[in-house]
C-alpha cells in the first residue's frame, strides 16, 4: 500500500512537472518570439555593455595620462614638463595607434562615426567585432598622450560595434541591426556627457538621419541603461563644470544672432581645414604609423607654445565657462584648436571630433562674448554666458544636428532660461554651415568616397541586381524600310509599348510609339503607301547591356521618360537579346528589399527546419532547406544562377566541417563567387512549383 501510495505521488509529481515544463516552454518561445520583447531586451544589454565601454575608456584614459605625463594631467604639469617630453610622448602615442591601424583594425582611424553611419546604410549594420577592443586601446593611448581630439567620437564607434556585433550574434534582419547599432550610438553619447535624452536624439538625428525611426523605444532605453552605468561608476554630475546662466536684456539675442552666423563660419572652416589635412596625409605613400608619428611630432609642436590643445581640453572648457580666459587668447585657441585636431585626424590619429567642437565653440563664444561686453557692458552678460552658448552653435554647425546639439547643452545645464539664445544661434550656424559646405563633418566624409548615406540603402539594392536577372527575350523589332502598315499591324498585336526600328546591320536606330503614329493616323489614306519606318522613327533613346545594374536603368528610365528599354548583349557584338520595364525594375527591387529583411533571421530560422521541410512564408512563398544537388558540386553560384535558371533566392548557405573537436557548423551568406561543396544545405526562397523544378536534379528526392 506504501509502495502503491509512492508510486503515485512519483507520477503526479512528474505529471506537474511535465505541466511546468511545457508551460515554461511556451511562455519561453513567446518571449522569444515576440518583437518588441525582444529589441527591449537587446537594448537593454547593449546599453549597459556601452555604458561600461564609456566608462573603461575614460579610466584607460586616465591611467594612460598618469603613466605617460608622470602625474595627473592637466595644464599646470604640462607646463612643468621639459619639453623633449612634450615633443616625445605625442610622437609615441601616434606611432602605437598608428601601428594598430596599419595591422590590427583600419576602422580605429578617425572619428570613426561616419563609418558606423556607412556600416548602417550599406552594410546592414555589420561592423567587425575587432572594432570594440582596437579603437577603445587606440583612442585611448591617442587623447593620453597628447592627441587634440575628443573621446565621444571612439564611445559612439565602441557602442555601435557593440550593438551590431548582438545583432550578429542572433543573427537579426536589417531592420533590427540598424535598430541596435542606433543603440550603440545612443548609449556612448549618453555615457559620455550623462545625457540620456541627447543620447537617443544623437542616434535618430545623426545616425539615423531619419525621425520616422519605427522602433525609438529601444533607443532610449539603452541610452537609459548607459546613462545608469555610467553614473554607477563615475558619478551623478555633468561632463562639464557649468556656471550660471541668465539672459541680461532681450537685446542680446541679437548677439546670439549674430554668434550664430561666427558659429557656422567657424564650424565650415574647422571641416574644410580638417578635411584639406586628411587630403594632405593621404598623399604619401607610406605606412600608417609614420605618418601618426609625424602628426604626433607636430601637435607635440603646437603644444609646446600653446599646451591648451593636448588631449580632450575640458579644463581650458571649464576655465572659458567661467570667466577666466581672455578674449585675445581664447580667439587664438581657435585658430590653433583647429589646426591641432585636424594634424591628428588627419595623419592617422584615433579620436572624436565632438569634443573638439565643444571647445572651438566655447573659445568662440568666449572672443565673441568678451567683445560684446567690453562695448556694451550694460546689457550683456559676462563671456562665460556666449562660451556655453557657441558650444551648441559649433556642434549644431559642424554635426548638422542642431537638437542633438540644444539638449546636449540643455542637459549640462538643467537651466531652461539657456534654451531660447541657444536655440537662436544653434539654428542659424546650422543652416549657415549647410550653406557654406554640402554635407556635415561626418557625411562629408562618405560623400567624398561617393557614398549618399540617404540614399544607400536603394542604390545599394538596386546595384546588386543586373539587367540580365529582370530583362524579358521578348521585344518589337521592325526593319527601317517597313511600311506604314506593318508599323500599325506590329503595334496592334504586340503587347509592348514601342517598336524598335533597326537598320541593315540589325542595329536599334530609334523607336516608334503611339505618339508618333496618332500625329499620322489622321492622313492614314494619304500616308499610307508613302510612309516607313525610317521616316517617323524618334531617335532619341537609350539601351542598356545585360551587365548593367538596375541603378543604371533607372537612371536611363529618368533621361528618357520611357518605361521600356531595349537590352543588349554584353560582349562587343552588341547583339539585341530583349527589354527591360521599369515595372519589373521596381517588382525586383522590393523582392530584394523584402528577401534582405527575411534574410537576416535566415541563420535562427534554419535551425528550425527539418531536412526536407518547408515553411510557409507569405502567400506562394516558402522557405525550403536541401542539399546541394551533386550537379551543382564545385560550381559557384554565379555559374548556376539560382536566380535566373529556377527563379529562386538562396538565403543562407549551412556548411558543416570535421575538426578536432567534432563536427561543427557555420552559416555563410552567399554571394556570386561562393562555390558550393558536397554537404552544403541551402536554404532557398521560393514557390513550390519553382522548388520542384530545382530538385528535379535530385532523382531520389521528392517535394514535401
Amino acid at each position: 500500500m506504501h509502495s502503491m501510495q509512492k508510486s503515485n505521488f512519483r507520477l503526479s509529481y512528474l505529471r506537474a512537472l511535465k505541466r511546468f515544463y511545457v508551460k515554461f516552454l511556451t511562455a519561453a518561445n513567446h518571449i522569444k518570439m515576440t518583437e518588441h520583447t525582444f529589441m527591449l531586451l537587446g537594448a537593454l544589454i547593449i546599453g549597459v555593455i556601452g555604458g561600461l565601454g564609456a566608462v573603461l575608456i575614460q579610466f584607460s584614459i586616465k591611467e594612460f595620462q598618469h603613466i605617460l605625463w608622470q602625474g595627473d594631467f592637466n595644464l599646470d604639469t604640462i607646463r612643468a614638463i621639459p619639453w623633449y617630453w612634450k615633443l616625445a610622448v605625442p610622437v609615441f602615442g601616434g606611432l602605437v595607434v598608428g601601428i594598430i591601424i596599419q595591422y590590427v583594425a583600419k576602422e580605429a582611424k578617425g572619428h570613426g562615426v561616419p563609418e558606423v553611419m556607412e556600416a548602417i546604410a550599406l552594410h546592414n549594420g555589420v561592423i567587425r567585432v575587432r572594432v570594440v577592443i582596437a579603437k577603445l586601446f587606440s583612442s585611448a593611448l591617442y587623447i593620453a598622450s597628447g592627441g587634440s581630439v575628443g573621446r565621444e567620437g571612439p564611445v559612439i564607434q565602441i557602442g555601435s560595434a557593440i550593438g551590431s556585433s548582438l545583432g550578429q550574434l542572433f543573427k537579426v534582419n536589417s531592420k533590427r541591426m540598424r535598430t541596435f547599432v542606433a543603440c550603440g550610438a545612443a548609449s556612448g553619447i549618453a555615457a559620455a556627457f550623462n545625457a540620456p535624452v541627447a543620447g537617443a536624439l544623437f542616434a535618430v538625428e545623426v545616425i539615423l538621419g531619419d525621425f520616422a525611426v519605427p522602433q525609438f523605444s529601444p533607443i532610449v532605453v539603452s541610452s537609459v541603461a548607459a546613462t545608469v552605468v555610467s553614473r554607477h561608476f563615475l558619478g551623478d554630475f555633468p561632463a562639464l563644470i557649468v556656471a550660471p546662466y541668465h539672459l541680461v536684456s532681450p537685446l542680446e539675442l541679437l548677439n546670439y544672432v549674430v554668434l550664430g552666423l561666427i558659429s557656422g563660419v567657424v564650424a565650415v572652416m574647422f571641416v574644410k581645414t580638417l578635411y584639406f589635412s586628411e587630403d594632405f596625409f593621404d598623399r604619401f605613400q607610406i605606412p600608417e604609423y609614420y605618418k601618426s608619428a609625424a602628426g604626433g611630432l607636430m601637435i607635440g609642436t603646437l603644444g609646446l607654445v600653446l599646451p591648451e590643445v593636448f588631449g580632450i581640453g575640458y579644463d581650458t572648457i571649464d576655465a572659458a565657462m567661467a570667466g577666466h580666459l581672455f578674449a585675445w587668447m581664447a580667439l587664438a585657441l581657435v585658430f590653433v584648436k583647429i589646426l591641432a585636431t585636424s594634424i591628428s585626424l588627419g595623419s592617422g590619429g584615433s579620436g572624436g571630433i565632438f569634443a573638439p567642437s565643444l571647445f572651438l565653440g566655447a573659445m568662440t563664444g568666449t572672443a565673441f562674448g568678451g567683445l560684446m561686453h567690453y562695448l556694451f557692458p550694460a546689457w550683456t552678460a559676462q563671456s562665460g554666458a556666449y562660451a556655453l552658448v557657441g558650444m551648441g552653435g559649433l556642434v549644431a554647425a559642424s554635426t548638422h544636428g542642431p537638437i542633438t546639439a540644444i539638449l546636449i547643452i540643455f542637459e549640462l545645464t538643467n537651466d531652461y532660461k539657456i534654451i531660447l539664445p541657444l536655440m537662436i544661434t544653434a539654428i542659424i550656424s546650422t543652416i549657415v554651415a549647410s550653406r557654406l559646405q554640402e554635407g556635415s563633418i561626418y557625411t562629408l566624409k562618405l560623400l567624398r568616397r561617393g557614398v549618399n548615406i540617404f540614399a544607400g540603402k536603394e542604390i545599394n539594392v538596386l546595384r546588386s541586381i543586373k539587367v540580365a536577372d529582370v530583362a524579358k527575350k521578348s521585344i518589337n523589332l521592325i526593319h527601317e524600310n517597313a511600311s506604314f502598315n506593318e508599323i500599325l499591324d506590329k503595334m496592334v498585336n504586340s503587347q509592348h509599348n514601342y517598336i524598335y526600328v533597326v537598320n541593315a546591320d540589325n542595329k536599334i536606330i530609334g523607336y516608334i510609339s503611339m505618339t508618333e503614329i496618332r500625329q499620322t493616323i489622321r492622313d492614314y489614306d494619304t500616308l499610307k503607301d508613302l510612309l516607313i519606318a525610317e521616316d517617323i522613327v524618334v531617335s532619341n533613346f537609350a539601351t542598356v547591356t545585360e551587365n548593367d545594374n538596375l541603378d543604371i536603368v533607372m537612371k536611363q528610365f529618368g533621361w528618357t521618360g520611357m518605361d521600356e528599354i531595349p537590352v543588349l548583349s554584353g560582349d562587343k557584338k552588341g547583339d539585341i537579346i530583349g527589354t527591360i520595364w521599369q515595372a519589373d525594375v521596381i517588382d525586383a527591387y522590393n523582392n530584394q528589399i523584402f528577401l534582405r529583411d527575411m534574410s537576416g533571421e535566415a541563420g535562427q530560422l534554419v535551425d528550425h527546419i527539418t531536412e526536407g521541410k518547408s515553411v510557409h512564408v507569405v502567400e506562394r512563398y516558402y522557405f525550403f532547406e536541401i542539399e546541394v544537388p551533386p550537379l551543382f558540386h564545385r560550381k559557384s553560384l554565379v555559374e548556376i544562377d539560382v536566380r535566373k535558371n529556377y527563379k529562386l533566392e538562396v538565403l543562407l548557405i549551412k556548411r558543416t566541417k570535421n575538426t578536432r573537436e567534432g563536427l561543427k557548423t557555420r552559416y555563410v551568406h552567399p554571394s556570386a563567387s561562393t562555390t558550393l561543396h558536397r554537404d552544403d544545405v541551402l536554404l532557398l526562397f521560393g514557390t513550390q512549383e519553382d522548388i520542384k523544378r530545382f530538385r528535379k536534379v535530385q532523382p531520389n528526392e521528392t517535394l514535401v
